[in-house]
């Protein structure tokens, strides 16, 4: 059963940089050929795919993010992790982390819980 766990600051202020961890367990984010995506979902609001990082190491974000996110790896610990700049409180969102089936349609089949994430002065 792979299972997939969020964790980091629930709290930020406007500017700061966002820093969020995934913990995978029951697969390994090498395997090939899964990706192992972001995503979130503000308050009242549909879900908003952030990117991912591949069982390569490659990364792809959302063009609307994609200059103020980063998404890397540390594949000793089995983790992948989220950093997203200068916030503002439109980042305001359940962030979650989910394993992509890397079959070009974003098919996701494990997610994680989610942790919410506010920003606010």
């Amino acid at each position: 059963q792979v299972q997939l766990q969020e964790s980091g600051p629930g709290l930020l202020k406007p500017s700061q940089t966002l820093s969020l961890t995934c913990t995978v367990s029951g697969d390994s984010i090498t395997t090939n050929y899964y990706y192992w995506a972001w995503i979130r979902q503000p308050p009242g609001k549909g879900l908003e795919w952030i990117g991912q990082i591949r069982y390569s190491g490659n990364t792809y974000y959302s063009p609307s993010l994609k200059s103020r996110t980063s998404i890397s790896r540390d594949t000793s610990n089995n983790q992948f992790s989220l950093q997203l700049s200068s916030v503002t409180p439109e980042d305001t969102a359940v962030y979650y982390c989910a394993r992509d089936l890397g079959d070009g349609q974003g098919a996701m089949d494990y997610w994680g819980k989610g942790t919410l994430v506010t920003v606010s002065s």
